[in-house]
């Protein structure tokens, strides 16, 4: 994955897509969801066997929606051998339920980015990502809590640096779709779709 596509997007639809998104995102805020910024990330191995989890948006804009992870885990592997993926939020409490899905290629942050990000975490966050060889075989909890337990004592008096193989990626959409929710599963569902000319089009879907 490298900085060949886009950092930015100034067709307008685009753009409105993207303002519809954060504005959503903030009525979810305000409306209690327990964790608005709770994404569901599917990727894809070279085989095509499918994987998705639950990882947390850490920004979204004119360059894409970015997250960040461990660069050696199963999903950091995947996206490496197929830098496609796709993104699903719901929120169950923005009117009779509310999703959005994107989707579109995956690239990894610059390196500055990633150690901005990192330098805001908690503390605990930032000793949590050098200890956890994520994905990985754990023989047992005690492994673990030592292995934090050193990074701790390593630590002390300094700074903690961001680890090389953590950092962020952002995904640049070519997809994006509001999902309202209505009774009897009547549902508006509004799509935008970048086409291969890089225009951006709207247009509904049935339920």
């Amino acid at each position: 994955m490298t900085e060949s596509l886009p950092r930015t997007d100034d067709d307008p639809l685009y753009q409105q897509a993207i303002a519809g998104f954060a504005d959503l995102l903030a009525q979810a805020e305000a409306a209690g969801e327990p964790e608005p910024t709770a994404m569901t990330l599917a990727t894809c191995d070279a085989d095509g066997r499918l994987s998705a989890r639950i990882v947390l948006l850490k920004g979204v804009g004119a360059d894409g929606f970015r997250f960040f992870t461990n660069y050696e885990s199963a999903k950091a592997q995947q996206l490496a051998a197929h830098a496609q993926a796709a993104l699903c939020f719901h929120w169950k409490r923005l009117r009779d339920q509310v999703q959005v899905r994107v989707e579109g290629r995956v690239q990894r942050l610059p390196a500055e980015a990633s150690d901005a990000y990192f330098a805001r975490r908690p503390r605990g966050s930032q000793l949590g990502a050098w200890a956890s060889l994520q994905s990985q075989t754990l023989p047992d909890r005690a492994t673990f809590e030592a292995r934090y337990a050193e990074l701790e004592h390593r630590y002390a008096d300094m700074p903690v640096p961001r680890p090389p193989h953590w950092g962020g990626y952002r995904l640049v959409p070519d997809r994006i779709e509001f999902w309202f929710g209505a009774q009897y599963r009547l549902h508006d569902r509004d799509l935008y779709e970048r086409g291969a000319d890089g225009r951006w089009s709207r247009r509904n879907l049935y339920p």
